[in-house]
């Protein structure tokens, strides 16, 4: 099975920004230009971006006509995530170009709705967020919390047809300090689904340990501030996942 590089493209205000640990007020602005930035990544050999939307995510307005330039610029897929909690918002990603999209809160909290997604429009299509701080799954772009496990959550999904899912340590996102690799190939081997590993990854080798470890239960590996901050370059990023 392809193991995919992704690198991330996380939408505030109109700029490709980072947040650590999704924390609000730790965002770091990296381009005011977020279709030049896909492009870029593109152009070095990425196959598919992952793209967030986080005004959607934290309720403050949506970043749609940036997502929909961002997929008719690009030859390759993006996958979307951020706010995605109506059939409307899966139409107009959809409409958009978007070519996967991602459910996070939904899932937690509505998780037939997820399954009816997963019918209606295919598991290639359809991806689940679990994003998790301390065993607890979080919702709202991270701000509540859902009293439910990673586990539980996933487990779930994949009885309601979902196939594959990002898996988000909090506890690493933006820090640059390592992947929580043990814990997200637990989670694919307990729960049945295939998941994309995100969250703390500080240079090559996480996405060499991330890809040796592949095998049927990791589809890919989305990548941020380390190419925001010139520790990985895409070339890199691809190598290390050979």
């Amino acid at each position: 099975m392809t193991f995919r590089v992704l690198p991330a493209i996380d939408l505030r205000h109109g700029s490709a920004v980072r947040l650590q640990e999704g924390r609000p007020e730790s965002e770091t602005a990296y381009s005011d230009d977020p279709v030049a930035t896909a492009t870029a990544f593109a152009q070095a050999g990425a196959s598919m971006l992952h793209v967030v939307d986080l005004d959607a995510a934290f309720g403050t307005g949506d970043n749609r006509e940036i997502i929909a330039r961002v997929a008719a610029a690009l030859s390759i897929p993006i996958q979307v995530g951020g706010g995605v909690r109506s059939d409307a918002d899966v139409a107009a990603l959809l409409d958009a170009g978007v070519h996967r999209v991602i459910v996070g809160s939904a899932a937690v909290e509505n998780p037939d709705w997820v399954g009816s997604l997963v019918e209606r429009h295919g598991a290639d299509r359809i991806v689940v967020g679990i994003d998790a701080r301390d065993g607890d799954v979080k919702t709202r772009g991270w701000l509540e919390g859902s009293s439910r496990s990673a586990l539980e959550v996933a487990r779930d999904m994949c009885a309601r047809g979902a196939t594959e899912a990002v898996y988000t340590n909090i506890a690493n996102d933006g820090m640059l300090g390592g992947i929580d690799l043990e814990g997200t190939l637990a989670l694919a081997r307990d729960s049945g689904l295939r998941l994309i590993v995100s969250g703390g990854v500080g240079g090559a080798e996480d996405v060499r340990a991330a890809a040796r470890s592949a095998g049927e239960f990791l589809s890919g590996i989305i990548v941020g501030r380390a190419l925001y901050e010139g520790r990985l370059s895409v070339p890199e990023a691809l190598k290390a996942a050979c």
